[in-house]
């Protein structure tokens, strides 16, 4: 098989997916999507050569890994790249049956759990010295009453796999005010069987979140690319929604020392707040997947998608680790909607609020010699309860 012609099979197509698509389908990689949910809108791009709707690995695992398998003869030894969190895990507990057909970029089910479970993370970062906020994991209410009684309030009541959680609440944390309310938080989620953990509040405004980007190929970091929050949604406890490259180098060394000691290969983005009151970064999570933000590091010169399509398929190591500073990354259709809706309640003026748009910048899904994509989301609601 000649590599350069090797298929890529992206698995989920919202906007980390597309970011995937755009990046190896510039270089001429031939893109097979693999989509489950409405929401999604990447399998329209222009570079995808073919999709396929397939089982939500959420409702049956075995299922989605059957759809899959359905395609080995059609597309023998592609590149299997899952781009969500139920994907994800779905793949990675399934790696042994599907690497007998395909390439899977995906780590073993053995590591991506301790990402996925976020306690494992923090105790990991606990023996390694890393900081990061004060947590307690609680299973029952009892549990509650006794580890969280000189925590102070507000807090955050978080899940232990965020994704899930995301999926029922479109929300990745609940901030609870006073001790009855995260009592009677809790107890609703125990209903649900969600674990959850409790979790201080790390002060500061979004720009004081930042990220950091790897590849690491044999052990060693390969490229490596940081950024810095510059709005969230839903605000004050989101996801990016503007975002900017630029170089972060607090943050590391504690990011290579995690993966370091997770013997972690390939890509991952991890999340760090920097403390307003001691001015340190503390680590939030670890994202075993290409990230939301990913087009940004693709456009400030670290083309993440492609060194790992080198690494894997050509064998080759493609070292990059300096890029373009100030550089946004904006979601337009969402910083557009939240201009109007909480522009005011985030505190921005209208200066700092269109500042992006006059600088450098790359859009999330908007790109003109590629609109389809930007069509479906604009036509698809922004926001839905429950799964989308």
């Amino acid at each position: 098989m000649n590599n350069q012609n090797r298929t890529v099979i992206v698995v989920f197509s919202h906007t980390a997916g597309l970011a995937v698509i755009r990046a190896l389908g510039q270089k001429g990689i031939p893109i097979v999507v693999l989509h489950y949910r409405p929401v999604e809108f990447g399998y329209l791009s222009k570079y995808v050569k073919n999709h396929f709707p397939i089982t939500d690995p959420d409702i049956n695992e075995e299922s989605f890994v059957t759809d899959i398998l359905s395609l080995a003869d059609r597309y023998p030894g592609a590149l299997l790249v899952p781009t969500d969190d139920f994907s994800v895990v779905a793949v990675s507990k399934n790696k042994n049956r599907l690497e007998s057909y395909f390439l899977v970029a995906v780590q073993d089910w053995s590591l991506v759990q301790r990402l996925i479970e976020k306690q494992y993370t923090y105790e990991l970062a606990e023996q390694l010295k890393i900081p990061y906020p004060r947590t307690e994991f609680c299973e029952t209410l009892d549990d509650i009453n006794q580890r969280t009684r000189n925590l102070q309030f507000p807090c955050l009541l978080k899940p232990c796999q965020g994704h899930q959680f995301f999926d029922l609440f479109r929300k990745k944390v609940i901030v609870v005010q006073d001790g009855a309310e995260l009592r009677e938080r809790f107890l609703k989620l125990q209903s649900l069987k969600i674990k959850v953990m409790v979790q201080e509040i790390i002060p500061g405004e979004a720009c004081e979140g930042v990220n950091y980007n790897s590849y690491i190929a044999d052990g060693t970091p390969i490229a490596e690319f940081t950024a810095e929050k510059v709005r969230i949604d839903p605000p004050f406890f989101g996801s990016p929604r503007v975002i900017v490259s630029k170089k972060i180098p607090q943050i590391i060394e504690p990011g290579r020392k995690l993966l370091r000691a997770l013997g972690y290969q390939g890509f991952s983005c991890m999340e760090f707040k920097r403390d307003v009151r001691d001015g340190v970064y503390k680590l939030l999570e670890v994202n075993p997947r290409h990230n939301l933000s990913g087009s940004l590091a693709v456009a400030s010169g670290i083309n993440f998608p492609w060194i790992m399509y080198r690494d894997l398929v050509d064998k080759k190591k493609e070292f990059r680790t300096d890029f373009q500073e100030n550089l946004y990354w904006i979601d337009l259709t969402k910083d557009v909607m939240r201009f109007f809706i909480s522009r005011k309640e985030e505190g921005y003026s209208i200066r700092e609020y269109i500042k992006p748009y006059l600088s450098k910048k790359v859009y999330a899904i908007l790109a003109v010699r590629d609109p389809l994509p930007f069509l479906k989301r604009c036509l698809y609601p922004l926001s839905k309860p429950g799964r989308t």
